[in-house]
This record gives C-alpha cells, structure tokens and sequence, in this order.
C-alpha cells in the first residue's frame, strides 16, 4: 500500500511515521483492496485552539471506487483515528455490497422481513 500524508504544519509533520503505522494497522485486513491511501492534515483555525484539526483520507480502491472521509477533532491523534474507523467501515461496507449480488441481498431483506413479524404460538 503506497501513503501520501500531506499537510503544511510542523507539528502534524512530525506524526507522519505514526500516521503510516496506524493506517497500515487500521487496514491490514483490506490491503489488497486499497493500493494507495492519500492522507492531509489541516489545522483549521490556525494557533486560535478549539477542535480545529481535521484529517481527511481519500482512498483508492480496486473494484469499490473512491473513498473520502475526514474528520474533525481536537488533536492529530483523534481526528486521524476517527477517519480511520469511518474509512475502513465505508470501505467494508461498499466491499460487502459488492460482494453480493442485488438481487439476492433483496432477497434476504424480503426474508428478513417475513421472519421478524410475530408469530402464533399454540394454547
């Protein structure tokens, strides 16, 4: 997996060996799905503080399209792990819909259906 972390702060420069590590770990399951991850750190309101740091992830994936989430959150650390958590759930997500067909996840939910309602039971 090749990983582009961009940003123009200091302080988010030097987490770009944590940045790779965490998002080797958070998609070590999905490697082969995802050849590139693209990584840009912001921090949004500049030396004014508050929840201002923002972490966007764009993935690109083999079969599943695109993937862009970011977050935002009070340091480096928490906003890239929220991406991450968001990331690799959307991408599972588009995996398991693309791993089965339409017609039969119809199918499933029509069953689903038809077993969650109540049921008569004998007196």
């Amino acid at each position: 997996m090749q990983i582009l972390v961009r940003t123009h702060h200091p302080e988010a420069a030097q987490l770009r060996e944590t940045v790779e590590r965490r998002v080797r770990f958070a998609f070590r399951r999905l490697n082969a799905l995802v050849p590139r991850a693209d990584i840009k750190l912001d921090d949004i309101n500049g030396p004014r503080g508050g929840a201002d740091k923002r972490c966007q992830i764009a993935l690109h994936t083999d079969g599943a399209g695109p993937v862009v989430v970011s977050s935002v959150a009070r340091d480096w650390r928490c906003a890239l792990d929220e991406a991450l958590a968001s990331a690799a759930r959307h991408l599972l997500r588009a995996w398991r819909r693309q791993a089965t067909p339409r017609r039969q996840r119809r199918r499933d939910r029509m069953a689903g259906a038809e077993h969650s309602g109540a049921t008569e039971q004998p007196t």
